[in-house]
């Protein structure tokens, strides 16, 4: 595939360094024309050439007609109209015969189209339903001549709005029409018998036999009247058919048809049922706090999007395990597949214009796109084996590659709870001791509590006492003032008789120096000598520790210390700005003599 990259716009492509480290920007095409969603993207190789091509099942929208379209790397290689809208677009084997070349599945209206060598191979239409006995009365009158147009539509619209079995397309176009055109319709299609079909709303494939990768599957649909249809790959019969209580619009399977099979729908009225091979209705149930938006299986661990902004992992039998915030709206889902390292993930397109890669719920790395993207596809296209094909809403067409040495790590996209955080605790088992205590506590929990209360107040009383006592006598070495931030730590050095005494003096201020201080020593004048009690301060330039230093002399020769209390003041004032109290030690020398 030719990695033709297009220009950017400002801004408009900016990824974070984390995606940009990780993926080759390989196309762009904002003028694709091409709108359709994730369930409608197809990747297989369609010629058995080892070159694989993207089938694009487009919705045609501002009154085009719906088309197939088969991209071969940035071109379209070719083109061909639908009669209805796509619904789901798969390709799978139908047989093992050589050359192993797979089909092409498209459900479009009450159809499945399939293709081979991109030629029309196949097709398949659902079983017609049973009309209403009422309606069909009614027509048959009409038939015979005894009701005229009027009346017919009265009553049609009588049946439509109390009966359980719904119309046929017949008599709901009839009753779209003006009164000049009810005779000509009525007079057109009264002889021709009524049908009443369903439509496709998803589909998927389930392996026959084998799990291998190039084993047969199977076509699973999901129609507008609640069932689920597994059909066979070479006759297109219905193997099995299913009940739902609701419209599947998302599907997962899991297994082969022939062995042991699961699958989960995810249906209109916010619950994912799920079945298994031998059950003709749903076996568990996931009820689901809002609508879903995507369904992809990861392993064993169901991932929902739901549209509340927000993933949901979920095990096969309804319990929940995780949820992950979105910071927009999830427009659409698919899966990753790294099969050379074994990896599996979920994509989440955003209408932020991010697409999100999770395994689990961590998240592994964020792609910033210059439009929402609105449908996902990873795999080997043309010839590289990890592509991912994009759609945006406005019409745009991205593919990136994936680097050789791009490895995803949890947490790469951005930063999030750690790793630890997700760990369980190793909690012990209760003990004896731990029930004795527990009934004690409930049964004196009051008591207690108060008992609490009181001896914290109590010890709160007491620091704010010994606080108010440490300001008044300025004891503290941190001045209590704003005015005058500072700071003072005191050192002793030396043996004896001779100490050297180191004041380190700090304005702690952000941006104001200090000047005009003083340091002043008190002390017991018949056991200690200093050369000066009384010195001035330097000026105190904000953040930097002044050394002061002087020397003291112990006079006693009986081994006894006592407290030097040094004092900070400011000129002309007599009240403290802070204080230290040194406890000099003992002189060895003078103890020795």
């Amino acid at each position: 595939m030719a990695a033709a990259s297009s220009s950017d716009s400002d801004g408009g492509r900016a990824e974070s360094s984390e995606a940009n480290s990780k993926w080759l920007d390989a196309h762009y095409d904002p003028m694709a024309n091409i709108h359709t969603f994730s369930a409608c993207l197809a990747l297989a190789d369609l010629h058995g050439d080892g070159e694989y091509k993207l089938v694009v099942g487009d919705l045609g929208p501002g009154g085009q007609q719906p088309r197939l379209k088969v991209f071969k790397g940035p071109t379209v290689l070719s083109e061909s109209p639908l009669p209805a809208l796509p619904a789901a677009a798969a390709t799978f084997l139908m047989e093992q015969h050589e050359p192993r070349t797979p089909a092409l599945a498209l459900a479009s209206g009450p159809c499945v189209y399939v293709y081979k060598n991109l030629r029309p191979y196949f097709k398949f239409s659902l079983p017609d339903l049973p009309p209403n006995p009422l309606e069909q009365d009614l027509w048959n009158q009409a038939k015979e001549d005894r009701i005229d147009p009027l009346t017919l539509k009265e009553m049609l619209e009588g049946i439509r709005e109390k009966a359980e079995v719904p119309l046929s397309v017949q008599s709901l176009r009839f009753l779209q029409l003006e009164l000049r055109d009810m005779e000509a319709f009525v007079n057109q299609h009264k002889s021709k018998p009524i049908r009443r079909q369903t439509v496709i709303t998803t589909m998927a494939t389930l392996k026959k036999n084998l799990a291998d990768e190039d084993a047969v599957s199977c076509l699973v649909l999901g129609t507008e009247n609640k069932e689920l249809l597994v059909l066979d790959p070479g006759a297109f019969t219905i193997l099995a058919q299913m009940s739902l209580p609701s419209v599947p619009v998302f599907l997962e399977v899991s297994g082969q048809f022939d062995v042991e099979f699961r699958l989960a729908a995810a249906c209109r009225n916010g619950n994912i049922y799920m079945l298994r091979r031998d059950s003709k209705r749903p076996k568990y149930c996931i009820e689901l706090s809002a609508q879903p938006v995507g369904l992809v299986r990861v392993h064993k661990i169901l991932v929902v999007g739901s549209n509340q902004d927000s993933l949901h992992g979920f095990t096969h039998k309804g319990k929940k395990l995780w949820t992950v915030p979105m910071p927009a709206a999830i427009l659409t889902m698919n899966l990753l597949e790294q099969q050379s390292r074994g990896l599996q993930a979920v994509m989440a397109g955003l209408a932020n214009g991010e697409v999100r890669i999770y395994h689990d719920k961590a998240l592994l790395n964020v792609i910033r796109t210059p439009d929402a993207v609105t449908s996902l596809c990873f795999g080997r296209y043309g010839r590289e084996d990890n592509t991912l094909i994009m759609t945006t809403r406005g019409g745009g067409l991205l593919i990136k590659i994936l680097k050789r040495t791009a490895v995803f790590v949890e947490g790469g996209g951005e930063a999030g709870p750690p790793p630890a955080q997700a760990m369980k605790l190793n909690v012990p088992r209760k003990t004896r001791l731990y029930v004795d205590q527990t009934l004690r506590e409930r049964e004196a929990g009051t008591a207690m509590h108060r008992a609490f209360q009181a001896d914290l107040y109590l010890l709160r009383l007491r620091a704010a006492r010994a606080y108010v006592q440490a300001l008044e006598s300025s004891l503290s070495p941190v001045s209590a003032t704003a005015r005058e931030p500072l700071k003072l730590h005191a050192v002793v050095q030396g043996l004896g008789p001779t100490f050297k005494l180191t004041l380190h003096l700090q304005n702690v201020s952000a941006a104001r120096p200090i000047v005009g201080l003083r340091v002043c020593f008190l002390y017991n004048e018949v056991l200690y000598a200093l050369p000066r009690a009384f010195f001035k301060v330097p000026m105190l330039v904000p953040g930097l520790s002044y050394p002061l230093e002087t020397f003291v002399e112990s006079l006693s020769d009986k081994g006894i210390s006592d407290i030097i209390k040094v004092l900070v003041l400011r000129e002309g004032q007599s009240a403290p700005l802070l204080s230290a109290h040194i406890n000099m030690p003992v002189s060895e020398g003078l103890a020795a003599a």
